[in-house]
């Protein structure tokens, strides 16, 4: 299947726990004021590749923990991106998606959308919120803002609310 993307990463070492394979996906409705990827913004823009490539590339990397998501925003692309993660968890890996939409958006979305709502139960921890500058603090882990939350999306979906995921934490790699 297709998607559009503005690149990716073999190995970083930011975009989530441990090292991962990183793909940013093209297009963004957020278009957040200070965003460090501004480039991913523009849908017309970006890259058409396959999931069949993108697996072929994550199926070659040895050393990665997990896939992240990134974007843009990657819930605009869902179809795609459940098929990555679907087969990426036959490989034992986990999945860190960055949204700038909340959790709980993203649980009104998916009651409309299976699309969304199959990505986001794929997703192991989810990055949500808009980047706001006034917000920014490089200190925190995997995110740029104090108001973007770090969200166990698994104990979310049984909770039915937003449960918040700790670094210190070690369930299923995440």
């Amino acid at each position: 299947m297709k998607l559009k993307i503005a690149g990716t990463v073999k190995e970083s070492v930011v975009d989530g726990p441990g090292i991962r394979f990183v793909i940013f996906t093209q297009g963004c409705p957020h278009n957040c004021v200070g965003c460090h990827n501004p480039k991913t913004h523009d849908p017309a823009q970006g890259t058409v590749t396959t999931t069949e490539a993108l697996l072929a590339e994550i199926a070659n990397a040895k050393l990665i923990r997990g896939i992240t998501f990134s974007g843009g925003e990657p819930f605009l692309q869902p179809e795609p991106l459940t098929i990555i993660a679907e087969q990426t968890k036959a490989f034992n890996l986990n999945i860190v998606t960055y949204s700038g939409y909340t959790f709980e958006k993203l649980l009104v979305m998916a009651a409309s959308d299976k699309a969304v709502e199959r990505l986001l139960k794929h997703t192991d921890l989810l990055v949500d919120g808009p980047y706001l500058e006034a917000e920014r603090d490089i200190s925190l882990a995997f995110r740029g803002s104090r108001n973007q939350r770090l969200v166990d999306v698994k104990k979310s979906l049984v909770s039915g609310h937003a449960v918040l995921w700790s670094p210190t934490e070690t369930d299923n790699g995440i």
